[in-house]
Formats: structure tokens, C-alpha cells, sequence
């Protein structure tokens, strides 16, 4: 249009699509590289969420590896990450359904590498001296007890297991020297996770194989480590936030250690999945990505004298780096650039494109920009949030109108919002939603003492980060008060229900298999998270009393507007009792709440119908509740106590 029509925000006509969304997008993940072949994964919402090892060869040529049915993903830490890995061209993946790894050789078939059994693998690496694959296991057997977690190796050839490593409660990230002869790995132990405190650890790998002196050579209490990576000369190097900072670190076999790079930034990310790659070893240089106040940057990094010198990149989300010869390989994106498989020349500076997230070809004037905002919170305190505005070239709002705003409350707690490109946030601001992605006290890339800002503090903290946000935005005039609504998954679920239920600023919510009983929570989800709760309200159950005190379900009471539920059945994280308890509480009070359930789906939906379904009912909930028209025909969901 030449000129933009006037409608009410909400009610404006979007390109965007949930169809188009789930039809013209995938997950991008893992780049692994095997000589100068060039591997990742994809994650295709049209398969059923399948997992799929794509490689792209030195000749140029593309081709899908694992074929159907498998899917390439590990459920150890129930978040996975590190399924799969690639050596003088063949294969060794975790597969979904079964748990077993599996060994393909080229243009063959799969064929199982381990017996079938209650076993877990993550996070391999390739001891070709030995003819082994040394890797992180987590044992099911036993049902009565938590899953024992170890390092093994696995012999290629006959699928003979042997444990290199037991006795923490958890590990990973287990790298092997150039000479074959140490293993570094990191463990660490409840009530911590990785990036609370966990422990570098080294040993000698005898001729069979198995490990002696080893030994703790960094970490410890308030210390995480991560990411350790041998160079091509045997020396040893990894992250460490021991100064507040993820920064870079060199271990030499003397007992020192070097500081690369003092810098206020975060050269990690916390490891809720295997196989992050933040950083790359090459010749006597590194190439790093780092992160300050939510943008990722890109940088070469002389380990000797510690100069930084930035790579010029449009992205501001750089992850899964990888590096050969004179060539960089990483997953990046930007707030107008979709994720993708980049290619980065070194010597000539040109970059290329290997595989996009989606190929959709959307006009700009349909993309909202995000810009960061920092606005003041409790205590004196600044915290830091995305601010999408609505953006559609097509149409106006009528004078005076505000929009109304979806604050958006990530899920982890100890994740971050980040101003990458997503389809899912512009299909709100494209229909007329201002969106406020929030970076509340606890997120990372901010610091370990903002990370540690929640601790003992989980439903206060981010609530109150949330709300300052949003009433931020409101007194700044860019939406409006009487139409705020907020939203989250997971971690992000409860501090969205927290929110609802404890305060009365916003009229409406959606959680996506969102916690609502705390004791529950402590009481019934996975060993990784197992005592989480620990560190973010109080030991359970001495502290029970906290439970009860934060948790939404004890007191839907207070709770006055209406909610949307979206849960996966399969949900081992956050089970589904969780979702159904607060929704018939809610029936029973008589305010307006809706449900829906989605059959065969785990923590976070990756079925294309279901992701359709959960983004087109969250929208047509707040047009009732709003009482706003949408453009577009949607499937109703059906909300109960609605008149």
C-alpha cells in the first residue's frame, strides 16, 4: 500500500504468518567441522521436530546424512546438545527415540553402536589411537535412584564400554590432548550447576587406556568453568568468571595459569546444553565471540599479548564457532538477519551464507528494529530488557491510541533475551503488539553478580524486573497501561504466573509449561535441575515454608485476570500437573482460562502444528480478552468462564 490505512493496533494485517513461520523455517545447530567438510544440524518443524545432520562438502555440494526415521539429539541433562560428531567421514549421532549411539560410515546406513539399555550419550569426542569414542554417560538403570552420571569410552568396533571417570554428580565437556595423552573434563556437584561452580580436571591416559593422576587444576567454590580446549601444541585453555567475567585462560603443565584478556565482558554462556563452542583455536591465534550488554561480538585474539581485534560482522548473536585453515564457520544472526551457517574468509574478508533459517523474503517495513533499553528497578538498580515497537508499513494506529504489550519473561532462569531475528517476535509487532523482551536480574551476559542477583530471590527479582519494565514503557508512552499482557516458558512460565499472581499490573498472561508449585518442582523433575531451587529460593525442605510463600498455586486467591496454558504431555522437565493443577484452581474461581495440551510434545514444542497452534491461540486469547478483531481467521481455542 502507498498509503498506510488506519486500524487499530492489533487488528493490522501481517505477511507473517504462523503457516509461513513453521513451513519456511528450521532450527540451525552444531557445526561440526571434519577436515574442510562442513556439517550441521537442522531442526525441521515439518518432520515432527526431527533432527538432521546436513553436510555441506569441500566440492560444494549439500546433502541431508541421517536419513529417516532418526533423529539426531540426546536427551542427557533432558536438554541435550552434543549429539553427534564426525571424524575422517563417519558418523557417530545420538538417536531420539532409542537413546543408543549409532555409527554410520559413508553413503551407509546407521547402524547401532551400543546395546540397547537405559543409557544415555552426550558431548563425544574421537580417541582414534584406541579406536574409541570417549564421551559423557548418564545411566537410567537403576529407577529408584537419580541417574549415575560418568565419563566412558566406547570402543568403534565392538561397542565394549569402560568408565574412565565417576564418582560428581555430573560432567562434561571431556577433550582429549593432540598427543592422546590427557583427557581434561569438567565436573561439578549439587546443589550447583555448571554455572555456579564446577572443577577442571586433568589425568594421565595410560596405554589401555584408563586414566590415573588426575587431578582438580582450576575451579571450585564460586567458580565456572568452561569450555576447555587443547591447542595443537598441547597447551590447555578454557573460561573461567572467577573475576566476575567469563574470560579466556591458558593452563601450562607448570601449575600456571594466564589471563589472555581482563575484559568486563562474557566470553561464555552458561552450559544448559553440550557442545557450546564460544571460542576456536587456530595457530597461534584465537577467534572468540564475547558478549557485552546483550550484543555478541566477534574478535581475533592474540593469546600472547592479549590484543583484541574485532571482526567486522552484521551479527550481533554469534554462537557454535569453528575454525580451519584460514576459515571461521559459526551459527549468527542479527536483529534483520535470520539465523544462519556463515562462512567467514579470513585472508579475503568475504563472508558466505551456507544455510539460513528460513529463505523467506519479508520487506523490511514489516520488521521491527529492537532497541535496549535499561530502566531503573528495585533496590537502585538498573536492568535491561528488547523493546520492539510495532511495525507495519501497511497501516497506522488512530491518534492517540497506545499499543498493547507483550513482556516477554525468558525462560532458564540463567538464559538471556537477545535482539536476534525472530519470526515469532514480529508476528506480534507486525499485527500491531509493542513487545518488551526482558533481561531481568539473573539473566547472563551481564556478569556473575547480575547473574547472582536471583539467588534466593526467584519470583521477586524477575518479577519486579518485569513489571519495572513494563510500567517503564508505559510512562515512556509506547503502550498502554490498561492492556498489558506477559508471557513465558519454563523458568520463564513461572515468573510470568509469579507476576500474575502476586502483583496486579498486568491483564492478561500466557505460560508455556510454566511452573506453579515449587514443591512440586523440587519433589518431581530431572536430576540436572534437581536442586536448582537450592540456590534460587532455599533449601527444600528445611526452607519449605519459602516454597508455599512463592508459589502461584497456593494462592490463586489473589489471582484476577485471565491465563492461557500451553503444555507438552510429555514434559519431563516441568510435568503437565503442573499446568492442570493452576487451570482448574483458576475454572473453579471462575476467571476466564483456556488449555491446551499438546500430545507428544516435551519441554519446548517442536512440531510445526503444535508451534502454529500454541503462537495463533496465544494471539486469538488476548484479542478476546483485549477485545481487539484480528485480520486474520484464526482457530479459536476454547476459554473457559469467558461471557
Amino acid at each position: 500500500m502507498t498509503n498506510p490505512q488506519t486500524a487499530p493496533y492489533g487488528s493490522w494485517k501481517s505477511p507473517i504468518t504462523s503457516d509461513l513461520i513453521v513451513a519456511g523455517s528450521i532450527g540451525l545447530g552444531n557445526v561440526i567441522l571434519d577436515g574442510e567438510d562442513i556439517y550441521w544440524l537442522e531442526a525441521r518443524p515439518t518432520e515432527g521436530g526431527r533432527n538432521v545432520l546436513v553436510k555441506l562438502a569441500s566440492d560444494g555440494t549439500t546433502s541431508d546424512i541421517t536419513p529417516q526415521p532418526y533423529n539426531v539429539r540426546t536427551r542427557v541433562h533432558e536438554y541435550g546438545g552434543g549429539s553427534c560428531i564426525v571424524a575422517e567421514g563417519t558418523v557417530y549421532f545420538s538417536n531420539f527415540v532409542d537413546g543408543r549411539l549409532y555409527k554410520q560410515l559413508p553413503n551407509r546406513e546407521p547402524q547401532p553402536l551400543t546395546a540397547e539399555s537405559k543409557r544415555r550419550y552426550a558431548d563425544a569426542i574421537v580417541d582414534s589411537q584406541r579406536s574409541r569414542l570417549i564421551c559423557v554417560c548418564e545411566d537410567h538403570s537403576n529407577s529408584d535412584l537419580e541417574p549415575e552420571n560418568s565419563i566412558i569410552s566406547i570402543d568403534i568396533n565392538t561397542g565394549d564400554i569402560t568408565t574412565l571417570v565417576s564418582g560428581s554428580d555430573f560432567y562434561s565437556s571431556p577433550r582429549l590432548s593432540p598427543d592422546g595423552l590427557q583427557l581434561a573434563w569438567l565436573s561439578w556437584n549439587h546443589p550447583n550447576l555448571p554455572w555456579d561452580e564446577t572443577e577442571l580436571s586433568i589425568a594421565s591416559v595410560q596405554e589401555d587406556g584408563t586414566l590415573k593422576a588426575a587431578k582438580i587444576i582450576a575451579g571450585g567454590e564460586n567458580e565456572s568453568i568452561c569450555e576447555p580446549k587443547w591447542s595443537e601444541e598441547g597447551q590447555l585453555y578454557f573460561s573461567s568468571d572467577r573475576t566476575g567475567w567469563w574470560n579466556l585462560y591458558r593452563y601450562h603443565q607448570s601449575g600456571t595459569i594466564d589471563t589472555l584478556c581482563p575484559l568486563n565482558a562474557e566470553f561464555a554462556y552458561p552450559h544448559w546444553v553440550f557442545g557450546i563452542s564460544t571460542y576456536t583455536l587456530a595457530g597461534d591465534e584465537i577467534y572468540c565471540t564475547y558478549t557485552q550488554n546483550g550484543r555478541w561480538y566477534l574478535a581475533q585474539l592474540n593469546p600472547n599479548t592479549g590484543n583484541l581485534t574485532p571482526i567486522d560482522t552484521p551479527c550481533t548473536e554469534i554462537g557454535s564457532l569453528k575454525s580451519y585453515k584460514n576459515t571461521l564457520v559459526f551459527i549468527g544472526g542479527s536483529p534483520t538477519q535470520p539465523n544462519a551457517v556463515i562462512k567467514v574468509d579470513l585472508n579475503s574478508k568475504q563472508t558466505t551464507i551456507l544455510k539460513q533459517s528460513t529463505n523467506l523474503d519479508i520487506d523490511l517495513g514489516y520488521i521491527s528494529i529492537p532497541e535496549v533499553i535499561a530502566f531503573p528497578t528495585e533496590g537502585g538498580l538498573t536492568a535491561y530488557a528488547w523493546y520492539y515497537p510495532p511495525t507495519n508499513k501497511d497501516y497506522i494506529a488512530p491518534d492517540r491510541e497506545l499499543p498493547p504489550l507483550l513482556v516477554k519473561s525468558h525462560g532458564g532462569p540463567t538464559a538471556c533475551a537477545t535482539a536476534n531475528f525472530s519470526l515469532r517476535v514480529q508476528y506480534w509487532t507486525s499485527r500491531g503488539f509493542a513487545y518488551l523482551d526482558v533481561n531481568y536480574g539473573g539473566s547472563t551476559g551481564f556478569g556473575r553478580e547480575y547473574r547472582q542477583r536471583l539467588d534466593k530471590n526467584w519470583g521477586i527479582v524477575d518479577v519486579d524486573d518485569c513489571i519495572n519494565a513494563a510500567k517503564y514503557l508505559v510512562q515512556q508512552g509506547k503502550a498502554d497501561g490498561k492492556r498489558l499482557a506477559i508471557s513465558g516458558g519454563s523458568a520463564g512460565g513461572y515468573t510470568t504466573l509469579a507476576a500474575l499472581t502476586f502483583r496486579n499490573v498486568f491483564q492478561a498472561g500466557a505460560s508455556y509449561y510454566g511452573v506453579s508449585d515449587l514443591e512440586a518442582l523440587a519433589k518431581d523433575t530431572h536430576k540436572f535441575e534437581s536442586r536448582y531451587l537450592d540456590r534460587l529460593i532455599g533449601q527444600y525442605p528445611q526452607e519449605k515454608d519459602l516454597y508455599q510463600q512463592r508459589s502461584p498455586i497456593m494462592f490463586t486467591d489473589r489471582l484476577d485476570c485471565p491465563v492461557i496454558f500451553f503444555q507438552g504431555l510429555e514434559d519431563k522437565v516441568v510435568p503437565p500437573n503442573q499446568a492442570e493443577m493452576m487451570v482448574a484452581a483458576i475454572k473453579t474461581k471462575g476467571l476466564p482460562v483456556a488449555y491446551v495440551p499438546f500430545e507428544g510434545e516435551q519441554h519446548g514444542f517442536r512440531r510445526a502444528e503444535n508451534i502454529k497452534r500454541a503462537l495463533d491461540g496465544e494471539f486469538y486469547f488476548y484479542s478476546r480478552i483485549f477485545g481487539f478483531t484480528p485480520a486474520d481467521s484464526l482457530e479459536p481455542v476454547a476459554i473457559e468462564n469467558l461471557a
